[in-house]
């Protein structure tokens, strides 16, 4: 039995710096690339989808009540939707599970954030926060 693969070999013109950054994860270039195509393709305003857009938002010094105004993008909602539905069915695989923590991070990010907002409000924090 014979099996077929389809990969395709490309070169990219890069800055020695990234060169030198990407020599230091090889065997995990493809997940790399993938992770950075979802991010750049997210995309939701209103929401997030990854570090880098809640890392951007807090680093603006949002007011508090932006803060408790952030919400998950409907993207993210599904997605940990799927993740919980594929683990509590048989469990993930370790590219699932890793994603899983990600996730997990920044709502842990965001509900600290929301818990610091409402202090500085002088409001209780919200038991979803």
């Amino acid at each position: 039995m014979m099996l077929y693969s389809c990969l395709s070999a490309n070169t990219l013109t890069v800055s020695d710096e990234l060169a030198e950054r990407l020599r230091n994860h090889q065997e995990r270039l493809p997940e790399i690339f993938e992770l950075g195509l979802r991010e750049l393709h997210a995309g939701s305003p209103k929401g997030f989808e990854g570090a880098a857009e809640v890392l951007e938002f807090l680093a603006g010094l949002p007011s508090p009540e932006a803060i408790l105004s952030l919400k998950p993008s409907e993207r993210f909602e599904r997605q940990m939707r799927d993740l919980l539905e594929r683990n509590r069915l048989g469990g993930l695989s370790r590219q699932e599970e890793e994603l899983s923590e990600r996730y997990e991070f920044l709502e842990h990010l965001v509900r600290m954030a929301k818990t610091k907002a409402c202090i500085k409000l002088g409001i209780p924090p919200r038991p979803d926060a």
